[in-house]
């Protein structure tokens, strides 16, 4: 009887709109209820603003915007998401809204299934795969490539220029 070696990964689940979304554990710092966010001029629409947290200026993006939603409206269930999200070696603290976060999930390889092809014109590079949860499917993102490396300077430069400022 062959044993057949299986990895599992943890995954922080939350919803957008209808949807439900994960990101890998690892790339998750913490989960803040939602705050006062304070807009920087001059940014992408998808970016929300910057939070203090503990002193150090966090920018916040929109995932919902990003992904063509409607914005993300504050309510009970809102959080921000503190992510650490790597472009060409440049690791950025993030936070993303979510409409709510579910739970911390464990997915072992055979219930993820590859990205969806959609064709050439659209982009789903940054999908890591679809996870099997029963009857639905759960989106797991690779965070690292959700933002190009020009967004993610625009929205670093957006939370650097707050910092300057008294």
């Amino acid at each position: 009887m062959a044993a057949t070696i299986s990895e599992t990964t943890q995954f922080l689940t939350y919803k957008l709109g209808d949807e439900t979304f994960a990101l890998d554990i690892t790339k998750v710092r913490e989960v803040l209820d939602f705050t006062t966010v304070t807009k920087v001029p001059r940014t992408p629409e998808f970016m929300r603003g910057v939070i203090n947290l503990r002193g150090s200026v966090v920018p916040v993006v929109d995932l919902r915007l990003k992904f063509g939603m409607t914005k993300t409206e504050s309510s009970v269930n809102t959080c921000i998401i503190i992510t650490e999200v790597t472009v060409d070696r440049d690791t950025t603290i993030l936070g993303c809204l979510a409409d709510s976060v579910q739970e911390v999930l464990d997915l072992d390889d055979a219930h993820i299934a590859p990205a969806p092809r959609i064709g050439t014109k659209l982009r789903t590079e940054f999908i890591r795969g679809m996870g099997k949860q029963g009857d639905r499917f759960i989106i797991i993102l690779d965070i690292d490539k959700v933002f190009s490396a020009d967004e993610l300077s625009l929205v670093a430069a957006g939370g650097q220029e707050t910092t300057t400022v008294s």
